[in-house]
């Protein structure tokens, strides 16, 4: 296994990004319809925060009458700076996949924005490491 690669190997490129303009309604259809789990929040080119899929569902607490799922009634009380992980730790594109994964371990994230300086290159989550440790034993 190859130590010192960049995270940009596995790296998720061209994300989607949502403002803090956007809706809790925006980002609960862009995670579903993407099939994502994370989104970064940006102000301009600058990472503000971090948005997941479990974030929304914590505040998602009614059932419905229908059983289509979880009712929204806190998406219309709340923001995305409200809901959203602030002062987000990023790695930069040439970090090695092994920092990376400490940092992930450490801190126990679930993902984290990729920069190249300070402009947003992509996402690198904890399935990305399995898959990459997978193609790695195969």
């Amino acid at each position: 296994m190859k130590k010192r690669e960049p995270i940009s190997k596995i790296m998720t490129p061209n994300i989607k990004t949502v403002n803090q303009t956007n809706t809790l309604y925006d980002v609960k259809d862009m995670l579903e319809e993407e099939q994502f789990h994370h989104v970064p929040v940006v102000s301009g080119d600058k990472v503000v925060g971090m948005l997941s899929k479990t974030d929304l569902q914590k505040i998602s607490f009614i059932n419905t009458v229908d059983g289509q799922g979880l009712t929204t009634a806190m998406y219309d009380a709340l923001t995305i700076e409200q809901v959203m992980t602030k002062d987000v730790e990023t790695v930069q594109k040439t970090d090695t996949i092994h920092d990376v994964a400490v940092t992930l371990a450490k801190n126990q994230f679930h993902a984290l924005p990729v920069m190249d300086g300070d402009k947003l290159m992509g996402i690198v989550t904890t399935t990305d490491l399995i898959d990459y440790l997978i193609e790695q034993y195969n």
